[in-house]
């Protein structure tokens, strides 16, 4: 029975946002701006660091990748979202549905040990100074990059399967804007105990082990920076990590609220409003974090301004 209702699903009805119909123009105008900012934000600051040359640094070359995959996450959901509001509710294929998970959680995993990689780089450069260049050589970014890459696809391929060898019964409604794990495991039924301990335990295994990381490094950052006799020293040091530090808290604290929670008690418009802070404001937050509180991105920016003004 559960193979015949698992084979027989076809497609999915997203229907978010139904209970207020009078807000689907408002919303798609304010989610249109959202995602043209970001896609300007962070091809902007793709475009800076390749122009200036003293932003060819290891960290930099971590944004960079950082804000390329901003603009894919970003782009994975933000137009479904709008189609959404445009047209009061969407049908996806199964087929669709299926690359979209997998599309959000490649791009999502990336994000998550990026920024776990970027502790450690502002790690080695306070820590260690003396052998940063030694160790975050370019050979060593394109080996981290491409276990990334890899554990990226790895994560999305596990999460994917695991979520899509569940029995589907019962209505095909999804009350969210995009195919992601809370609203899907809503809509299953038969024994899916194996496939849900196996997504769970991942989820587990990933967010705090990149949060470990993140946690560890940045210890041994403020063992550091309290050794600093000159507090101007101190103050110095700590603002070249404070724009990472705001980009993890924003993005790991939505994550663990949104995955890691009870799902008890959990209301579709909660966790629709977490899906939207996470998936659109925070690619689109983070190039204005790391412009406005960087003095060399500030520096990079004003000299391209400056260049185009004499043009």
């Amino acid at each position: 029975m559960a193979e015949k209702n698992f084979t027989s699903v076809t497609e999915f009805l997203l229907i978010a946002f139904a209970d207020c119909p009078e807000w689907a123009l408002p919303l798609f105008l304010l989610f249109l701006s959202i995602y043209l900012i970001t896609l300007l934000g962070n091809t902007g600051m793709i475009i800076l660091i390749w122009v200036d040359h003293r932003l060819h640094t290891p960290m930099y070359f971590l944004l960079s990748h950082l804000s390329f995959m901003d603009i894919c996450y970003s782009s994975v959901t933000v137009p479904q979202m709008m189609a959404v509001l445009l047209e009061h509710g969407t049908v996806l294929s199964y087929t669709r549905c299926v690359a979209q998970f997998f599309l959000f959680t490649f791009f999502g995993s990336i994000d998550c040990y990026l920024l776990a990689l970027m502790a450690y780089d502002r790690y080695v450069a306070v820590c260690q100074p003396l052998l940063y260049v030694t160790i975050m050589t370019q050979k060593a970014r394109l080996g981290f990059m491409a276990v990334v890459y890899i554990a990226g696809l790895f994560s999305a391929l596990v999460r994917t399967v695991s979520a899509f060898t569940l029995s589907f019964c019962g209505t095909n409604e999804i009350n969210f804007i995009f195919c992601d794990l809370p609203p899907l495991l809503k809509l299953t039924c038969g024994d899916s105990y194996t496939q849900e301990v196996v997504i769970i335990v991942f989820a587990i295994f990933v967010i705090p082990a990149c949060m470990v990381v993140i946690l560890v490094s940045y210890l041994f950052i403020i063992l550091a920076i309290m050794q600093i006799s000159s507090p101007g020293g101190r103050a110095k040091t700590f603002s070249t990590c404070a724009s990472h530090l705001t980009t993890v808290s924003l993005f790991f604290g939505t994550l663990i609220f949104m995955y890691l929670r009870d799902n008890s008690g959990r209301s579709p418009q909660e966790d629709q409003v977490v899906a939207v802070f996470y998936t659109t404001m925070i690619p689109m937050l983070n190039p204005l974090i790391y412009s406005l509180r960087n003095k060399e991105v500030k520096e990079a920016l004003r000299k391209i301004l400056n260049r185009t003004k004499l043009s």
